[in-house]
């Protein structure tokens, strides 16, 4: 890939990070001592695997930390403006106008049931920067700037008319349009094919060599990084690892982890240290009584902290084998393996620390969860099992899990057949997370939900994965959600693994016909945005 030239820089450090630390509620080091800089102009990379913290750090960069999460040391400056201390009023004015950003999933951004011109001029009306007619002579140009084709019909259209691409840079122009000194890309590129992410990048450096604005510029892929940016930033486990000149670091990288990222295949979008695997199936094959072999001779790898969807279509032996990692089904061969040990085949030969390391969410809540019991009972059961905790711990812990999955106003006393199917499947999570467990498997939670409450389950699933530190195991046939959650990708087909590679590689390129078959079958959806549709209606 040929490298893109950049903006010259202007004198004097537009933004000054120092020392900053972000925890979790629950303990986890998110941030641990960052510090940079950033000049005026300058495109800054920053690359590390997914759970490094890199989107944290983009938005703290903006002052802006998720909900569960807390900065507990540190400094952000912004052109002398110190972030942390002003108020939310300020960080508003600064955010309207002199900070942007740009979002992975272009389609999850926009309204569908608004035109693209409006969407693209509002922030800048709303706050005064330009009145309409102006606005959307700005967005035209924004969007001819940007390499877009016919910018005053595509302003007229509405988001589900564009390609992935095409929507990419419209967002780009939404962020531009204002004339903002800084802008955080967050993965701009990671959900676009190979030919189409080219066309993206050059047109996003070339409008920032026209405006002269910084960027920060996030991804886990190091040869996209290192085309865009000057200096790189590589960020493992919440540390800053190594940084230096783009050219150095590709030519020349000191730490070992920035060697294995160099040393990666460039299609390889989340290189990794090698690691011990967390959980492991070897060669395993299942069925069940004297019936046919459901899986035959299954292996795979996952690492901490990762999430490898297990995909195919009904009948292929995704559930079957989740029954045999959870010690349901014992497996006619084979083993499987939880931090290096060999687990007992049968559940009832595990001991109690083994059962509460895995946990399982079942495919139907309605079916998994008691309906005449309370919300309170439900989640104590786990917590009183596994825990030894006073009467007021309990209580505690339970309000702190039904926090943490977003269902803090429910009464502890509520009847579970009173809760909506998204409620039920938030209080399974819960539920398997009372145990503190290492991996959790998702055997097809989604796929009893509607479209909007499948992508909110998915983004709190995520959500928790980083605050908890969780391995998570997700079966399901949607590769809708595949695209949004996995690191890796196993392709069933009649019980073998026909596929097994990094998830952008599979959803880009499939090797496999069942890969295939599945990629088809979601299309229709993904192309024409049907998928965000009602989701963002309600978003409003």
């Amino acid at each position: 890939m040929t490298r893109i030239a950049c903006p010259p820089h202007r004198s004097g450090s537009l933004l000054r990070v120092r020392h900053v630390s972000i925890w979790a509620e629950n303990g986890r080091q998110i941030l641990d001592d960052v510090s940079f800089s950033l000049k005026r102009g300058e495109i800054l990379g920053i690359v590390g695997e997914s759970g490094a913290g890199k989107s944290t750090l983009g938005l703290a960069c903006l002052g802006h930390v998720r909900e569960g999460l807390r900065i507990v040391s540190g400094e952000v400056w912004f052109d002398g403006l110190d972030l942390l201390s002003v108020s939310e009023n300020e960080l508003r004015a600064l955010r309207a106008g002199r900070m942007a950003y740009v979002a992975q999933h272009a389609a999850a951004s926009f309204n569908p049931a608004l035109r693209l011109g409006r969407q693209t001029i509002d922030r800048g009306v709303v706050h005064g920067l330009m009145d309409e007619t102006t606005g959307l002579r700005q967005a035209e140009a924004e969007y001819a700037a940007l390499k877009l084709p016919d910018p005053d019909v595509l302003l007229n259209r509405y988001p589900h008319q564009l390609s992935g691409g095409q929507l990419q840079r419209a967002m780009t122009a939404m962020a531009m349009i204002c004339g903002p000194d800084l802008i955080v890309f967050d993965e701009p590129t990671s959900a676009l094919d190979v030919a189409t992410q080219e066309e993206v990048l050059s047109a996003i450096a070339e409008r920032l060599r026209q405006s002269g604005a910084a960027a920060l510029f996030i991804s886990h892929d190091l040869s996209v990084v290192a085309r865009m940016a000057q200096r790189i930033l590589v960020l493992h486990r919440g540390r800053i690892v190594e940084a230096g000149e783009a050219r150095q670091i590709l030519r020349a990288p000191r730490h070992p982890y920035t060697q294995a990222l160099v040393r990666s295949d460039e299609h390889v979008p989340v290189p990794k240290l090698p690691a011990e695997p967390v959980l492991e199936v070897r060669d395993v094959t299942a069925g069940y009584e004297n019936g046919p072999d459901v899986v035959r001779n299954v292996a795979f790898r996952l690492e901490k902290g990762r999430t490898l969807a297990l995909v195919g279509e009904s009948g292929s032996g995704k559930s079957t084998l989740a029954r045999v990692i959870c010690g349901l089904l014992p497996p006619r061969s084979g083993q499987v393996l939880l931090e290096g040990r060999a687990l007992p085949p049968r559940l009832d030969k595990r001991d109690k620390s083994l059962r509460q390391k895995i946990q399982l969410v079942h495919q139907a809540a309605d079916l998994s969860l008691n309906p005449a019991h309370r919300v309170g009972d439900i989640l104590a059961r786990p917590l009183k099992l596994f825990f030894r905790l006073s009467k007021p711990a309990l209580t505690e812990r339970i309000q702190a899990l039904l926090k943490d999955v977003e269902l803090a106003d429910i009464p502890l006393n509520r009847p579970v057949r009173t809760l909506s199917g998204g409620q039920k499947q938030r209080l399974a999570i819960a539920r398997a997370l009372a145990a503190e467990p290492v991996v959790m498997i998702c055997d097809e939670i989604t796929s009893a939900l509607d479209a909007i409450t499948r992508r909110d389950v998915v983004s709190l699933l995520k959500r928790l994965q980083e605050q908890h530190d969780l391995t998570v195991l997700f079966i399901t046939h949607d590769l809708e959600m595949v695209r949004l959650i996995a690191d890796e990708v196993a392709v069933m087909e009649k019980g073998r693994i026909a596929e097994l590679r990094h998830a952008a590689s599979v959803l880009l390129n499939p090797k496999s016909e069942a890969a295939k078959r599945l990629l088809k079958a979601s299309r229709p959806m993904t192309d024409s945005g049907v998928g965000f549709v009602a989701e963002r209606i309600q978003q409003g």
